[in-house]
C-alpha cells in the first residue's frame, strides 16, 4: 500500500454558523447527508461537528486531488462514526468514481475541533 495523497482544511466555526443560519435547510440539505445532520443534532454544540465534518470532505477532496468538479457533490463524501467513536468517510458518486480511478482503497481521516476552529486531515491509501 503507498499514500496516494492527503489533504487537510480549517472551518472558522462562527463563519460556518452564520452560513448555516443565512442559508438555513436548504445549506445542511446540500452539504450534509441524514446521517451526518443527525449524529450533530444530538451533540451538544452540534455547530463544531458540522465545521469538522464540512472541514473532513474539504480535506478529503484535496486528498483525491480535485475539488467540487466532475460530478462530485458535497453528498458524496459522508463522514460515518466508528464503535470506538473514530471518524471514517464512505464515498459514493463522483467522489467514489475519483478515488477508484486513482487507486485509492482506504481514506483515512482525521477531525479536531475547539469552540472557534475545526480541523481535519485526510490520507488516500492504496496500490500506485
Amino acid at each position: 500500500m503507498a499514500i496516494l495523497g492527503t489533504g487537510i482544511d480549517i472551518v472558522e466555526v462562527d463563519r460556518l454558523e452564520e452560513v448555516i443560519v443565512r442559508r438555513g435547510e436548504r445549506f445542511l440539505d446540500r452539504v450534509f447527508t441524514p446521517a451526518e445532520r443527525a449524529y450533530c443534532a444530538k451533540r451538544p454544540r452540534p455547530i463544531i461537528h458540522y465545521a469538522g465534518r464540512f472541514a473532513a470532505k474539504e480535506a478529503v477532496l484535496k486528498a483525491i486531488r480535485t475539488g467540487w468538479v466532475e460530478g462530485i457533490g458535497w453528498l458524496d463524501i459522508e463522514v460515518e462514526i466508528g464503535p470506538a467513536g473514530e471518524p471514517s468517510v464512505c464515498l459514493t458518486g463522483g467522489a467514489l468514481a475519483r478515488a477508484n480511478q486513482m487507486g485509492i482503497e482506504t481514506i483515512h481521516i482525521s477531525i479536531s475541533h475547539t469552540d472557534h476552529y475545526a480541523v481535519a486531515s485526510a490520507v488516500a491509501e492504496g496500490k500506485a
